[in-house]
């Protein structure tokens, strides 16, 4: 199979199911971010980070594929042949939160991305989330979407924010809190 197939060379592109849209289309820009979304996590697992977090940023990247395929297929079609994305996905990310939080001194402030190389790769993550997450919603409009995948990239964006905090503790790096001067 050749990676180049030259059917996209005028602009436009296909959905599962064979619909050809326009490359600017809502719907690709959503996947294609999701995708951008998918790379900055694996940028984070390639980090020395435990393995548990590990673990769970491989299974974040799946149920990111997941909703790439979801969101590439017109509602309606052809979902019963795609991988499931359901609330126990949701459930995985708010366990995941709990168990980093309790390890975590409560906030008392916004905090300030950085302080170490991987933490701030965190925060570009969380960005990138909630960019995917607008876009989804506004694609949502006007098209069917599952609400569970909107639920979900919302609970990945805290997950990913709550990360960052965890990963500040691990790698003994200084979290700067947000003082607004007034």
């Amino acid at each position: 199979m050749k990676v180049y197939t030259k059917t996209g060379d005028k602009g436009d592109t296909s959905l599962f199911g064979g619909k050809r849209v326009k490359k600017s289309d809502l719907r690709i820009d959503a996947y294609g971010t999701v995708d951008e979304l998918n790379s900055w996590i694996g940028l984070i697992r390639d980090q020395k980070i435990n393995a548990n977090s590990t673990l769970e940023l491989l299974e974040i990247q799946d149920r990111l594929f997941t909703i790439g395929s979801h969101l590439a297929t017109e509602f309606g079609k052809m979902q019963d042949k795609l991988p499931a994305i359901s609330n126990l996905d949701i459930e995985y990310l708010e366990r995941a939160i709990d168990r980093m939080d309790e390890a975590l001194a409560p906030m008392t402030s916004f905090v300030l991305p950085g302080g170490h190389t991987t933490i701030s790769y965190c925060h570009l993550a969380r960005c990138v989330c909630r960019r995917t997450e607008r876009l989804v919603v506004a694609l949502s409009i006007d098209q069917q979407v599952a609400e569970v995948l909107i639920q979900y990239l919302n609970r990945l964006s805290d997950y990913l924010f709550v990360l960052s905090r965890y990963l500040t503790k691990e790698l003994k790096a200084t979290e700067t809190p947000w003082k607004a001067r007034i």
